[in-house]
């Protein structure tokens, strides 16, 4: 296969356009942040982006590369089918949920990650701790987007994927750096508007291709495989059930999620981007399943790809391209391609600023330089973008490694950090040992269940975990058991570890979470008296409650 030139114009020509929109949107952030905030503007946009253009982001945010790839992969594998596809409904779900019990909680403090209410219930130390997992999951799955990308455009455009991710990478990284909340916003709009009319131009032509049969009678009806629609068996109904879960809650705490919520002007619109970008993920994977559906429906031999099909070569992963490349005209699946090209740098500008944001505002600025001006924070947050996105790009080349190990670290998240979240907005009452019991417990449970995809074999098999081809499947929903339990320990470790301390059934000495609020003042005997004339003649200026409590100290 020769170099597709027009195509690789065509990508070029998007690529500058979208460099071109991020640098006016940077351009536009800096004329709007006289009289505010330098670090708010680029973190939350200065709690000030318009409804319009926080609908597009938070859309485009979940209508990723791997969204919009994995839900025709999905609805074409025989072993699947459409009602195995619950990215749409789970996304949905999780933005509704999301807009109803998060949204106010996390605005009414002005808080701008979400490892704030963390670091501020349980300290900054536990708060380090629990931003490895989403900081992993940010890195891993900026790289997996982009050796999505690069994979696309080795099929459509035989170039190298190497050269794909290292001009994405810069791309992504360099408006990113410049512009913030505002580049990565706008540039979302045109994103998604790629994503739209490219896909929905290439649907007509793969429908009405000769070698593709009707999809609706495909849907219910044997083929050239199984029908497309395909069903849940009741022996895997505890995994369906429990992937389902890990869509709706596991996706809520994600720092590109609040990122979004946390910029609107006010809580009302907050809520309002957050219910109609649900909407807006749902109706965005239609054009996906309808793909899908034409690969499943397809004689692949009367096609320029020939036999075996893409199921029996081991590319069903790839079947978004090559229904684009081979069952549309080629300046038609050029335009596909541009839709793909969105997708993936959509969401890879959001998790390079996710992770940004949280090092510069929760590590550098909370831990390691307390003191820091905010230019020296916005230049940190810079810096660590650069980091993290090199070391995406380079994890790129390992793609299928990259792709199972943001899937586990996305588990992890859920295991971990959800029910944190939970308790630290809703169970204020929680505290530091609670949440460090939590996140062992829940640590532990997670990696001893196994990870197939790692070759990583099950220390605990649940009920229902069968072998098949040597690889232990747990059919149990063990992700959500997990959670549950790791919310449980919370909880109950919380309450014990106050009662203890409280009751004197432990020295406070021990308590070096300090949740029983003493304090380390001593008062020589001496100054007694003298400490209480000045209460007397100034209280406001004194703390009484640090008086009273050093008389167990002196």
């Amino acid at each position: 296969m020769a170099l597709n030139i027009p195509g690789l114009v065509s990508l070029s020509v998007f690529f500058t356009l979208t460099l071109a929109t991020g640098i006016w949107a940077s351009w536009k952030s800096r004329k709007d942040q006289q009289n505010r905030n330098p670090t708010e503007m680029a973190m939350v946009g200065g709690r000030n982006i318009h409804v319009f253009i926080g609908l597009f982001t938070a859309t485009a945010t979940w209508v990723g590369g791997a969204y919009i790839n994995s839900t025709a992969e999905i609805v074409y594998l025989p072993s699947k089918g459409l009602l195995w596809v619950q990215a749409p409904v789970g996304f949905a779900l999780s933005l509704v949920v999301g807009g109803f019990f998060f949204v106010n909680p996390m605005r009414s403090k002005n808080y701008v990650t979400v490892m704030d209410p963390l670091q501020e219930t349980y300290g900054n130390m536990m708060g380090t701790l629990l931003f490895i997992p989403p900081l992993l999951g940010e890195v891993f799955w900026f790289a997996a987007i982009l050796a999505s990308l690069g994979a696309t455009m080795r099929v459509i455009l035989d170039i190298g994927g190497s050269l794909a991710i290292t001009i994405s990478a810069c791309t992504v990284i360099l408006y990113t750096l410049l512009g913030g909340l505002y580049s990565v916003a706008y540039t979302d709009v045109i994103q998604m508007a790629f994503i739209t009319l490219s896909l929905w131009i290439c649907i007509p032509f793969a429908l009405v291709n000769s070698a593709t049969e009707s999809i609706y009678y495909t849907a219910t009806h044997q083929s050239y495989q199984d029908p497309w629609i395909g069903k849940i068996e009741k022996q895997y109904l505890g995994r369906w059930l429990d992937d389902f879960f890990y869509l709706v809650l596991g996706s809520i705490p994600w720092q590109t999620y609040f990122q979004r919520v946390l910029s609107a002007a006010s809580t009302g619109q907050a809520r309002l981007i957050s219910y109609l970008s649900g909407l807006g993920c749902f109706a965005m994977a239609v054009p996906s399943v309808l793909i899908g559906a034409v690969a499943a429906s397809t004689d692949w031999n009367q096609t320029s790809y020939g036999l075996p099909s893409p199921f029996e070569r081991g590319e069903s992963a790839m079947i978004l391209p090559l229904v684009l490349q081979h069952l549309c005209p080629a300046y038609i699946s050029i335009t596909g391609l541009g839709a793909i090209a969105a997708a993936a740098m959509s969401s890879a500008d959001s998790a390079l600023l996710s992770t940004g944001s949280m090092f510069a505002h929760n590590i550098y600025r909370k831990i390691l330089r307390k003191k820091a001006s905010e230019t020296e924070v916005l230049w940190a947050m810079r810096t660590s973008m650069v980091v993290f996105g090199a070391g995406a790009a380079g994890l790129a080349f390992y793609s299928s490694s990259v792709y199972d190990l943001w899937f586990l670290s996305g588990e992890l998240v859920y295991a971990l950090l959800f029910p944190q979240l939970c308790c630290a907005l809703f169970a204020p009452s929680t505290n530091t040992y609670g949440s460090a019991a939590g996140f062992l417990v829940g640590l532990l449970l997670r990696l001893l269940a196994g990870e197939p995809a790692l070759s990583i074999p099950p220390v605990i098999r649940y009920p229902a975990c069968s072998l098949l081809n040597g690889t232990y499947s747990q059919l149990f929903p063990f992700k959500t058991f997990t959670v549950l339990l790791t919310l449980g320990t919370i909880l109950a470790v919380s309450r014990l570890a106050k009662a203890l301390f409280q009751n004197n059934l432990l020295p406070r000495s021990w308590d070096v979470c300090n949740i029983t609020g003493r304090t380390a003042i001593l008062i020589p005997l001496q100054h007694r008296s003298l400490l209480s004339l000045m209460i007397y003649l100034n209280p406001s200026q004194i703390n009484k409650e640090a008086f009273c409590s050093s008389k167990e100290n002196i």
